[in-house]
């Protein structure tokens, strides 16, 4: 549902929102969180992953952090999949995400730096 704007606070209020998301989505940062959005991605619950992935990055004032989407990786039993890509070039796949679980990631790893080993896909 749109939001309704009835006073230049509100349009000034949703401006805002605006800019931040756009920050979210650009510039070089320490991380990079890149989430899958392949049909097969957005079939199991990609969309909610990323909004979910929005809301707590955006809770949590992080500010290190770059999101981007790509399409298919292959492992259609695994999404909804977000890959994390540390400044020094590792890169942390995580599947089979729901939003509780995004919410854990953005808490240990983008957060404190810890991995949360049970949500990685395993290769």
């Amino acid at each position: 549902m749109a939001q309704r704007i009835t006073s230049p606070q509100d349009l000034k209020a949703l401006q805002e929102k605006a800019k931040a998301e756009i920050k979210l989505r650009t510039g070089q940062k320490d991380l990079r969180i890149t989430v899958h959005m392949g049909t097969c991605g957005i079939a199991a619950g990609a969309r909610d992953v990323l909004a979910a992935l929005m809301n707590a990055l955006a809770a949590a004032d992080a500010k290190n952090v770059t999101i981007t989407q790509t399409g298919c990786a292959g492992l259609c039993d695994q999404e909804p999949m977000l890959t994390l890509t540390d400044k020094s070039g590792g890169s942390f796949r995580y599947g089979k995400l729901d939003k509780h679980k995004v919410g854990d990631i953005v808490r240990e790893h983008v957060l404190r730096g810890q991995p949360v080993v049970e949500y990685l896909i395993k290769v």
